[in-house]
């Protein structure tokens, strides 16, 4: 499935965004997707709103996954019928 979009909201130093990335990036090798990082720290306002949650994952645009990332579910969600945000 292409089109899907992932977006991983971190920061700097944080050890469960890297395993996250990681995550991330073993199923990027196995489903097609873009992959957008967002530093928390870049913006005040998504530091305000994920600073005590971070990993947060997204995916097209709707929060998926925060703290933890299963590889599993994550795969198994990109591969579920893209739903719009309202």
């Amino acid at each position: 499935m292409s089109g899907r979009s992932v977006t991983l909201y971190s920061r700097p130093g944080c050890c469960l965004c890297d395993d996250a990335r990681a995550v991330i990036e073993r199923v990027r090798t196995r489903v097609a997707f873009e992959l957008h990082e967002r530093d928390i720290e870049r913006d005040a306002r998504l530091l305000a709103r994920y600073l005590e949650r971070i990993p947060v994952v997204a995916i097209d645009g709707r929060e998926a996954f925060e703290l933890s990332l299963d590889e599993r579910a994550f795969e198994r969600a990109l591969q579920e019928p893209s739903a719009h945000a309202d």
